[in-house]
C-alpha cells in the first residue's frame, strides 16, 4: 500500500476536524440549554442532573441519525434479515405464550394480533433487544448535531418526564439513537400520547410489561386508521407487458385491478370495493403486491415500504 504524504495527512486531519460536529465546548453549551428547557417543563432537578451530567460526543448516534438501514440496504436483504426462520419460530412460541393477552388486545382495539406480534418481533425481537443507547445522552448528541434540534430536544424532555413522574426509572431509558424505546419502540412523545396501561397496574410501562407494550401498539395502529377485518394486502402477478399505474398512492378498487389483468398469486382475481395500490419494490420484473389501507397504517410506524413489507410478511 502506497504511503500517504505527511502534507496530505495533515489536510485530512484538518478536514476531519473542520467537518466534525459540535466541539466539546459547544456540546456542553447545547446540553446546558436542554437542562434549562427540561427544568422549565417541570422535570425534577435531580432527574435532569442525573440524566444529563457528563454527556460526551457520541459519534455512533450522530452517524446513525444520518443513515438509516431501510434506505441503504437492498430490500430483499433487509427483508431476509428481519423475516428469518428463527424470528418466525420465536414469534409462534411467543404468540402461544401470550395468547390470552394478544386476543384481549385484538378484541379491545380491533387490530390483527398477528400484525401486533410481527411489530413486536421486528422492533425488539419480542422484547429481548430493546436497544443499547442511553437515550438522554443519545438524544442530546443528535439534538446538538444540528439535525432537527427542536424535535429531538422535545423527545428528550418527554423521556425525562416519565422518570420524573415515577412511571419509569432512568435506567429504563435505553433504546435507539432516535429515542425509541420499550418492547415496541415508541418515541417519547408517542409514548406520552398513545401508551396504555393494559395490565391496569397504574403505570404505562412499555419496557417491562408485555400487555402494556402490545396494547399500546394496537392503540397506535387504531388511532392511525386501522380497519378491522381487513388484511394488509397480498402478492399478485402482473399480465405480460403490463404498462398500467403502480405505486402505493396510485389506488384503485380491487375489482379495477382485476380488470387491468392483475391476479392474485394463487390465480384468483382480486374483487371488492376496497382500494389498493400496486407495490413493485424491485420493479416490474420482481414480486408485486396489492397493498390496502392497513399496509399504509403499518407504514406509519416506520415510514418506508421495506419496513412495512417486512412486518406484513412476518405477520403472514
Amino acid at each position: 500500500m502506497k504511503a500517504t504524504p505527511i502534507r496530505t495527512c495533515g489536510l485530512i486531519v484538518a478536514s476531519l476536524l473542520l467537518s466534525a460536529p459540535a466541539s466539546a465546548a459547544s456540546l456542553d453549551n447545547c446540553v446546558a440549554g436542554i437542562r434549562s428547557q427540561a427544568l422549565k417543563a417541570g422535570v425534577k432537578k435531580s432527574v435532569v442532573q442525573a440524566a444529563l451530567s457528563n454527556v460526551k460526543y457520541d459519534e455512533k448516534a450522530v452517524r446513525f441519525s444520518r443513515s438509516q438501514p431501510e434506505y441503504k440496504t437492498p430490500i430483499w436483504d433487509y427483508m431476509s434479515f428481519l423475516v428469518d426462520e428463527e424470528r418466525i419460530k420465536t414469534g409462534r412460541a411467543m404468540m402461544k405464550k401470550h395468547n390470552r393477552t394478544l386476543r384481549a388486545v385484538e378484541k379491545a382495539y380491533g387490530v390483527d394480533r398477528y400484525v401486533i406480534a410481527a411489530l413486536w418481533g421486528v422492533e425488539s425481537n419480542y422484547g429481548k433487544e430493546q436497544g443499547d443507547f442511553f437515550i438522554p445522552h443519545a438524544l442530546a448528541n443528535v439534538a446538538c448535531s444540528g439535525k432537527r434540534p427542536k424535535f429531538f430536544r422535545g423527545q428528550l424532555v418527554a423521556a425525562l418526564k416519565f422518570v420524573s413522574s415515577g412511571d419509569l426509572k432512568l435506567e429504563d431509558l435505553y433504546g435507539s439513537w432516535a429515542g425509541a424505546f420499550g418492547q415496541t419502540q415508541f418515541i417519547p412523545t408517542t409514548y406520552q400520547s398513545l401508551a396504555v396501561d393494559f395490565d391496569r397496574n397504574g403505570k404505562r410501562d412499555l419496557v417491562h410489561s408485555v400487555p402494556d407494550a402490545l396494547g399500546s401498539t394496537a392503540n397506535y395502529l387504531k388511532k392511525n386508521g386501522w380497519r378491522k377485518g381487513q388484511g394488509w394486502g397480498y402478492e399478485v402477478r402482473l399480465p405480460r407487458g403490463y404498462k398500467g399505474p403502480s405505486g402505493r398512492k396510485a389506488t384503485a378498487s380491487l375489482s379495477t385491478w382485476a380488470k387491468r389483468g392483475i391476479v392474485r398469486i394463487d390465480g384468483k382475481k382480486p374483487s371488492g370495493k376496497a382500494t389498493a395500490g400496486l407495490l413493485l419494490p424491485a420493479g416490474k420484473s420482481g414480486p408485486a403486491f396489492l397493498v390496502l389501507r392497513n399496509f399504509n397504517v403499518i407504514r406509519t410506524y416506520n415510514n418506508h415500504d421495506a419496513y412495512a413489507l417486512a412486518i406484513s410478511h412476518l405477520s403472514d
